[in-house]
C-alpha cells in the first residue's frame, strides 16, 4: 500500500458500488454521473495501490483485496454511524462490539448455546459471526480482523504467534435418531450400533476423530449412511430417518425439541469438546467473559 492518506470520500464511493453490485445503480443512487464514479473509484485503487474490482462479463466483481476493503469500510461507516447517534441529543451509547469466528465443524447448537450467554448478558452487543474452515479463522484472527474463534479443537500447534486456548465446552456424546429407529437400536446398546445406520460430522472434525476412536476401542462398526460438514443438515437427515447421529449432551434437550429426535442409551464416555482461542491471555473484552462463564464441563 502506498503512503497517501485514505480519502474516506473514496472509500464511501466504492463502498456503495460493491454494495450495488455495479457502477450504474451505485451512480443512480448517488445521483453521479457513472464515468465520474468510476473515476473516483480508480483514485482509491491508485492510493491504495490494490486492484478493487475486476470486469466479469458485463459488470464487475470484487478482488480479493477488494473484499477486504469491503469488510473493514463496512465496519468503518458503521462506526460512524454510532458516533454521530451517540452524539445527538438522547442518542446512545455505542454498542460494545464482537467479531467472532465460528468453525464450520462446530455445530450449531452448541455455538449458539455459547454466544447466547453472551448476547443476554450484554443486550446493546452488536457481534458478527464468521464461519469458516479453523486454519482462515485462525489467520484472521492474528491478522487483527477476529477477537475470538469458536473450534471444535485447539489452536493448531503451528502457529507462528502464542495463542491461548480454553475449553468453554465438554460433553458426553448421546445417540438420538428418529423414534421408530430408537426403538428398533436401543436394545443390547451400545452393541446395537453394529453395522447399524449413522450420519456423522466429515472426516476433517475433530468429532468425528473422538467418534471413530470410541467406535474402535468398542469394537463397533457402524455402517455409514452420510457425511456432513453441516451439523444442522446432518440433524434434520437424521430425523428424516436417515440414520443415528451423536449429540452432545450439552445440548441434547435443544436437540430433542428442534429435530423430534429421541435419545437411546446412556451417555457414551465419548468426548465433544468446544474450544475459544485468543490471541490474549487476559480476556479484557466483556463479551469473552460472558462466554467462558457459560462454560459446560461434565466431569468424567
Amino acid at each position: 500500500m502506498q503512503s497517501a492518506e485514505l480519502n474516506y470520500h473514496h472509500l464511501r464511493l466504492f463502498w456503495e458500488a460493491a454494495r450495488s453490485g455495479g457502477l450504474r445503480e451505485a451512480a443512480e443512487r448517488l445521483d453521479l454521473s457513472q464515468p465520474t464514479l468510476s473515476a473516483q473509484i480508480k483514485t482509491l485503487e491508485e492510493s491504495l495501490g490494490e486492484k478493487l474490482f475486476e470486469r466479469s462479463g458485463r459488470g464487475l466483481k470484487l478482488t480479493a483485496k477488494g473484499r477486504q476493503v469491503m469488510d473493514h469500510a463496512g465496519r468503518i461507516f458503521a462506526l460512524g454511524g454510532e458516533m454521530i447517534r451517540s452524539l445527538s441529543e438522547g442518542g446512545p451509547a455505542m454498542s460494545p462490539r464482537l467479531n467472532l469466528g465460528v468453525t464450520q465443524s462446530l455445530p450449531k447448537l452448541v455455538s449458539w448455546r455459547l454466544i447466547s450467554k453472551a448476547v443476554h448478558e450484554m443486550p446493546g452487543l452488536h457481534f458478527t459471526c464468521h464461519e469458516g474452515q479453523a486454519a482462515d479463522l485462525v489467520g484472521q484472527l492474528v491478522s487483527g480482523r477476529l477477537d475470538v474463534v469458536l473450534a471444535d479443537e485447539s489452536a493448531p500447534a503451528s502457529l507462528r504467534v502464542r495463542a491461548f486456548d480454553r475449553v468453554v465446552d465438554r460433553s458426553r456424546v448421546v445417540f438420538c435418531a428418529a423414534n421408530p429407529l430408537a426403538r428398533r437400536w436401543k436394545a443390547d446398546f451400545p452393541k446395537s450400533l453394529n453395522q447399524a445406520p449413522v450420519v456423522l460430522p466429515s472426516m476433517h472434525s475433530a468429532w468425528r476423530r473422538e467418534l471413530d476412536r470410541w467406535f474402535e476401542s468398542k469394537k463397533i462398526t457402524p455402517r455409514i449412511a452420510a457425511e456432513f460438514d453441516d451439523s444442522a443438515l446432518m440433524k434434520t437427515a437424521a430425523a428424516d430417518g436417515l440414520g443415528i447421529v451423536p449429540i452432545a449432551s450439552s445440548v441434547l434437550e435443544e436437540a430433542v425439541d428442534r429435530y423430534d429426535l429421541t435419545p437411546f442409551g446412556p451417555p457414551v464416555q465419548c468426548r465433544f469438546e468446544s474450544h475459544l482461542i485468543t490471541l490474549e491471555k487476559t480476556l479484557r473484552h466483556p463479551a469473552l467473559a460472558a462466554l467462558t462463564a457459560a462454560s459446560h464441563k461434565e466431569s468424567a
